[in-house]
């Protein structure tokens, strides 16, 4: 027996030609929950081994790959696996001689989160399955560069305008992450689900 509320919601979306906002704001629903989720239940994540091991793991990729970069352009930047900054032990960690800065490389900024996130969208948002076994991994991949290029990015902030770290790192590089989902998610609903539903 259908839901007599759902069906005038359904059949309001289909008189105002609403199809796109409903599945942005499945979108928003589903990340904002993962992201609440997260936030709340953080500690019991990270309490798990597999989880701090993986994201222990996924930032000194992160770390090592940017350093490459670095490496390559011949910044002027000083990498280091460990380094005692203000009493205390640091992992992962690129100094900018020219202003004395330091940026960290740890869990948070690891990208695993994020992943969690594209995976669990992926898989609550509809669409056929022999396609997301495909463009998850993409997804994945993606999300990974875009971290890299973040960690460039904020180095090269500490060397420039570090008085603005806070800022870029807060309100610039960490929501770019979702521009890159949201981005990621079109691309999906847009040209993989809408176009093959379309289809049936």
């Amino acid at each position: 027996m259908s839901n007599p509320l759902l069906s005038k919601v359904n059949d309001l979306i289909k008189k105002y030609h609403l199809e796109a906002f409903k599945d942005v704001a499945v979108f928003m629903i589903i990340l904002l929950a993962f992201h609440v989720f997260w936030k709340i239940f953080v500690s019991n994540i990270l309490a798990v081994d597999f989880i701090t091991n993986s994201a222990n793991w996924l930032a000194g990729v992160v770390f090592e790959q940017a350093k490459w970069f670095f490496e390559i352009t011949g910044m002027n930047v000083v990498p280091f696996d460990k380094l005692t900054v203000f009493n205390s032990m640091h992992d992962n960690v690129f100094f900018v001689p020219s202003t004395n800065g330091y940026v960290y490389v740890n869990l948070s900024c690891s990208g695993l989160k994020q992943f969690y996130q594209w995976f669990f969208l992926m898989m609550l948002f509809p669409g056929p399955w022999k396609h997301k076994l495909w463009f998850i991994p993409v997804g994945l991949i993606i999300i990974h560069i875009v971290n890299v290029f973040r960690i460039i990015g904020m180095v090269v902030v500490t060397m420039n305008i570090p008085d603005h770290w806070d800022f870029m790192h807060d309100y610039v590089a960490r929501p770019f992450f979702y521009v890159v989902m949201f981005l990621l998610w079109v691309w999906w609903n847009e040209k993989i689900h809408l176009k093959l539903k379309n289809k049936v």
